[in-house]
């Protein structure tokens, strides 16, 4: 059962173009949202779809491939591990992030089709 703590496994549409940023260190990171659909129907038969998005965060070559191939709306799998972080924002209050830590990722296609 170890092999399955902390493992995040998501299909889902890019927010937006994934941002590259180079560290101080030298150290490659992108930063992009997936937004995860689920749909179902409610107790009239309506037909309901629940967006949920989440923050993701990718190092080195594959923060590079993931930029250079694909694009916002792209649709992608990725795995990872939930991480979350604490940081003090400029008026001083705590903010909490929750992000996923790409370890793996899949290009399932290219952007959505918009009628």
């Amino acid at each position: 059962m170890n092999a399955l703590r902390n493992k995040v496994q998501l299909i889902g549409r890019l927010g937006d173009k994934v941002e590259i940023k180079t560290l101080e260190s030298g150290k490659i990171v992108g930063r992009v949202s997936i937004a995860t659909q689920e749909v179902y129907r409610n107790t009239q038969g309506e037909k309901i779809t629940d967006t949920t998005w989440t923050n993701l965060v990718v190092w080195g070559k594959q923060a590079e491939t993931l930029e250079k191939y694909t694009d916002k709306g792209s649709e992608v799998a990725i795995e990872g591990k939930l991480s979350n972080r604490a940081y003090t924002d400029k008026n001083g209050n705590k903010k909490y992030i929750s992000e996923v830590v790409i370890s793996d990722f899949l290009l399932l296609g290219g952007k959505e089709k918009q009628d």
